[in-house]
C-alpha cells in the first residue's frame, strides 16, 4: 500500500508507471507555511519558509500533490541544492544522501474545506468526498523539513 510504504514515493510511482512519469513543478516560493506545518518544523508562526509544491504525474494525468516546507536553516551547506531542484524529485535527493533520516509517518483522510485537500484537488475536474494524505518529518544534518503527499483518485484507482 501507497500510504505505509517507508521508501521512496517518487520510485515506486515511476515502477508503476507504464508511459512517462514526470515531477511537474507548480511553485517554489518563500512563503509563510501553513499551521501544522510550522509547529512540525519548528517555525514560530510567521516565519518564512521555501514552500514547494509539485505534482507527481502519469502520462500528465496527475496522481500525487506533494508539498515541501524546507526552513531556511536546512538550507545551508550542501543541502543548498534542495533550493535548486527544479522538476528533480526532492524525495530522490533524501533518500540518496545517507545523512537524511525519516521520522514518522502520519496518515489522514482529507475532506473539503481542509485546506490541503482544497490547494490538492484545484484542477481535477472530478473532486472526490475524501482523500488520502501522509507527511513526514525528514532530518537533513538533524535539521527538520516536513514533505507532505496527497494522493489523488488517479493513483489510486490506477494502483488499487
Amino acid at each position: 500500500m501507497l500510504l505505509l510504504n517507508s521508501g521512496s514515493l517518487t520510485r515506486r510511482l515511476q515502477e508503476a508507471c507504464t508511459g512517462r512519469f514526470q515531477v511537474r513543478l507548480l511553485s517554489q516560493v518563500w512563503h509563510t507555511p501553513l499551521h501544522g506545518e510550522t509547529r512540525q518544523v519548528g517555525l514560530r508562526p510567521g516565519q518564512w519558509a521555501l514552500v514547494r509544491q509539485v505534482l507527481l504525474t502519469c502520462d500528465d494525468e496527475p496522481w500525487v500533490y506533494a508539498r515541501s516546507v524546507i526552513p531556511p536553516r536546512v538550507l545551508v551547506g550542501r543541502s543548498r541544492r534542495l533550493a535548486r531542484l527544479g522538476t528533480r524529485s526532492l524525495g530522490a535527493v533524501l533518500f540518496a544522501d545517507r545523512c537524511t533520516r525519516r521520522g514518522e509517518v502520519e496518515i489522514a483522510a482529507l475532506a473539503p474545506g481542509h485546506r490541503l485537500f482544497d490547494i490538492a484537488t484545484e484542477g481535477l475536474v472530478r473532486v472526490p468526498d475524501t482523500i488520502w494524505a501522509r507527511r513526514s518529518v525528514f532530518r537533513v544534518m538533524k535539521r527538520a523539513l516536513l514533505v507532505s503527499e496527497v494522493f489523488l483518485p488517479a493513483v489510486i484507482r490506477r494502483l488499487a
